[in-house]
């Protein structure tokens, strides 16, 4: 083991220590029963971790090739989190789908629960939520005082969030919890205690946010310039031209689009549109599945033929990683996500799923592609793969880095090459695939335009408002008028988007970053070029920024 990889492990321990819930959340065991310091000091620590890596790294030349991928990522991963931290966004940005507050809570959905040892630590960190949310109070206010708070709509959504965690009559989040837990005796007590901590914790924080926060909240929830720059580097681990990446969304929008048109044909006849065709699909008794139980069940199996079909044809994958898991959250927001398996593969990779309230009919196929996507050969492909990496990856590599542009790119190029290798003929599943797609180059657009206050071209080939300045209220309408997600769905969608600048944009323009790379390949290595051994060679580097991962690839 090089210098480098020493100092990535030994950055990795440093790290555990100062954030015990993303110790739980990659695997790392000792920190269950703690929580992190979400204090102004605590968010100063991360950045003088951050700030001493990246000096000693400077310092350290590589001793193999890998070493070099090793240093190349961690320069370019650990020094953007730097920026940020330094910026004050790390510590208080504050949206529907990120912030401290999430990351508390959503700890527990990782958790191990089986056994008195697992329950206790449940317990623990139940019964310190109201210490890490009084701290995070302060943090927040602290950076109110200095000009850095979120925008008054993000506040006010997430005090909705903290309404629906914590009502007995809706998702009752960490009541719910303790009730599902085998406890008795004092460890009983000591659940129920912390529960009810909790949730009158989560319950203050939403009033504070509604009533101290929200009334200083920014006005405008576009981010400007400078702040989405930083944001769009940050997310996509690559620089990019952001109005030429804005002006190719409305092309690759409108290139999908007229797929999709092409598909409905076949689904609904000559000349039918979108909607026609996804009207048709919907009142298909074939196509639709009652119950969310019932639909969890589908998406598992449909996981687990996916994974079965590919391994050893397109992939070779490692038994550890052959097992996946598709499970319902305690939650009602709308949101899907995968977490990855433990270190030693004793908690498997999960795909999750937020059902908002009041569905109960879901349609298949919408949700083909998104199986392939958090699942094989999509995120649980991209993360095992590379948590099995001990022989050429450090612990850092494994555990700790994560590009989105990287992860969210790779995992919608998996959507793509299912259909390129067979797998969406039945023309519903493609459809469903290209709404997918389009949906994530309508966010480019938004995204980009929203947070830019960019001017809508005028000869924009849906005539949307030409020469329009980009609003959010124009950015739903784009949205809807674009997606075919139900509308409780979208909304959560659209919130995020204005919440997270940077984010959205990071599947389509890295799903484009990836394919460019394939090209790129096939190019340098003519008729040696194959297929399987790109992807098989391009997941062993691991995570990592996307210019760093051209870098990485161009050497192979």
């Amino acid at each position: 083991m090089g210098q480098i990889d020493e100092l990535a492990n030994r950055y990795v321990d440093e790290w555990a220590e100062l954030n015990p819930t993303g110790a739980t959340a990659v695997g790392i065991s000792g920190y269950d029963d703690k929580t992190d310091d979400l204090s102004p000091e605590g968010f100063a620590a991360q950045a003088e971790l951050l700030r001493r890596t990246i000096n000693d790294l400077d310092v350290i030349d590589p001793e193999h090739g890998s070493e070099q991928v090793a240093k190349e990522a961690m320069l370019e991963r650990l020094g953007l989190e730097l920026a940020r931290y330094d910026a004050g966004y790390a510590a208080t940005d504050v949206s529907v789908i990120s912030s401290g507050l999430h990351g508390l809570r959503m700890v527990f959905d990782v958790m191990p629960t089986e056994g008195d040892e697992a329950v206790a630590n449940i317990a623990a960190r139940l019964n310190a939520f109201p210490a890490a949310l009084e701290q995070y109070r302060r943090t927040l206010l602290e950076g109110a005082g200095s000009g850095l708070i979120s925008a008054r709509t993000q506040l006010l959504a997430v005090a909705e969030q903290c309404d629906a965690w914590t009502d007995p009559s809706r998702d009752n989040f960490f009541g719910s919890l303790a009730e599902r837990l085998d406890a008795s005796g004092a460890l009983a007590a000591d659940l129920r205690r912390g529960a009810a901590a909790a949730t009158e914790a989560t319950r203050d924080f939403g009033t504070f946010l509604r009533a101290e926060l929200a009334p200083r909240g920014r006005e405008k929830e576009a981010a400007g310039l400078e702040r989405y720059t930083l944001a769009s580097q940050y997310f996509l681990g690559a620089k990019v031209d952001l109005t030429e990446t804005y002006l190719w969304g409305f092309e690759e929008l409108d290139r999908l689009e007229r797929e999709m048109r092409a598909v409905s044909a076949v689904i609904a006849g000559p000349g039918a549109t979108v909607d026609q065709a996804v009207a048709a699909l919907d009142a298909d008794p074939a196509r639709n599945i009652g119950g969310k139980e019932a639909f969890r069940d589908w998406m598992q199996a449909l996981s687990d033929r996916a994974i079965s079909e590919l391994n050893g044809t397109h992939f070779d994958i490692e038994p550890p990683a052959q097992k996946l898991e598709c499970c319902l959250t305690p939650t009602s927001d709308g949101g899907i996500y995968y977490t990855g398996p433990s270190e030693d593969f004793s908690r498997p990779g999960r795909m999750w799923w937020a059902v908002p309230e009041g569905q109960d009919t879901f349609s298949t196929w919408r949700e083909v592609t998104t199986v392939y996507h958090e699942g094989v050969p999509g995120h649980h492909l991209q993360v095992s793969q590379t948590l099995l990496r001990a022989d050429s990856l450090n612990r850092w590599q494994r555990l700790l880095c994560w590009c989105s542009g990287h992860g969210e790119g790779w995992a919608l190029y998996a959507e793509r090459l299912m259909d390129e290798l067979g797998y969406l003929t039945d023309p519903g599943d493609r459809l469903g695939m290209l709404d997918g797609q389009a949906l994530r180059a309508a966010r480019v657009i938004v995204d980009i335009g929203m947070h830019l206050e960019l001017e809508i071209p005028r000869d924009n080939p849906f005539g949307f408002h030409p020469g329009a300045r980009w609003t959010p209220e124009l950015g739903w309408e784009f949205l809807r008028a674009h997606t075919r997600m139900a509308e409780e769905v979208l909304r959560f969608e659209w919130k995020r988007y204005l919440g997270w600048p940077g984010q959205a944009p990071s599947y389509k323009v890295g799903e484009r970053i990836w394919l460019q790379a394939r090209d790129e390949a096939k190019q340098r290595k003519g008729s040696d070029f194959d297929l399987k051994s790109f992807h098989r060679d391009a997941l062993n580097l691991g995570s990592l920024g996307l210019d760093p991962l051209r870098k990485a690839l161009a050497r192979i």
